[in-house]
């Protein structure tokens, strides 16, 4: 059994932030809710892309690029402005608070590890009320690449002086997790968005049904 970590970061999007009212800012342009899936998805893609091709990937330009691809460039730049501006004001899910305060107490140093822009995490943070129990936020900026190459998770161990096997990450995304366990992290799952893991994926060392349950795993690893 894999030791109980001593920092544990956490993925943003779609695990600590509720991407949901993005599509009501899509609606408020002129386009459908349900373009949310699509231009999140080509968004990831392509600056997953730019990693493999060995470039970098900020995050606004890249999230501009694919809403201007996925509403086959209808939309004004004011227009997308709108939208994009909408990720720094993003709620967090109800189980986000209790996870990350219930490892803080226990002792577990805290972090952000998102492809979100610096600003945008803090913002997010501040407003959601989870700052206070986040000691460090490292982004995909800080570490040139963007998740799931091995070198991000590595960057942010060393960011924060702790060997990478005493780290561990928690996302919701399966292919995340395989990341993190490659580069040598732990790695805990939570079922709210996937809702079963994918057998093409490394296991993570803990799963659970929310990240409450995720994070009490973690703290009682050995």
């Amino acid at each position: 059994m894999a030791d109980r970590p001593s920092a544990v970061f956490f993925d943003v999007l779609e695990t600590l932030i509720d991407l949901a009212p993005l599509g009501d800012r899509l609606e408020e342009v002129g386009q459908p809710a349900s373009l949310l899936g699509p231009w999140f998805m080509r968004f990831q893609r392509d600056a997953m892309a730019m990693t493999l091709a060995g470039d970098a990937a900020p995050f606004e330009p890249f999230a501009r690029q694919a809403l201007r691809t996925e509403t086959r460039h209808r939309l004004s730049e004011p227009e997308i402005e709108h939208v994009v501006a909408g990720f720094a004001t993003l709620p967090a899910f109800d189980d986000a608070a209790p996870a990350l305060e219930q490892l803080a107490r226990a002792g577990v140093d805290v972090g952000c590890l998102t492809v979100n822009s610096p600003d945008n995490t803090r913002r997010f943070l501040e407003g959601a009320g989870l700052a206070r129990f986040v000691a460090h936020v490292v982004t995909s900026r800080d570490a040139g690449v963007w998740k799931p190459h091995p070198e991000i998770y590595r960057f942010a161990a060393k960011q924060i002086r702790t060997p990478i096997e005493r780290m561990a990450l928690v996302a919701v995304h399966a292919w995340d997790c395989h990341g993190a366990k490659r580069a040598g992290a732990l790695a805990g799952w939570c079922a709210r968005l996937e809702y079963a893991p994918g057998d093409v994926f490394l296991p993570a060392d803990v799963i659970g049904d929310n990240l409450v349950e995720v994070a009490e795993k973690l703290i009682a690893l050995h």
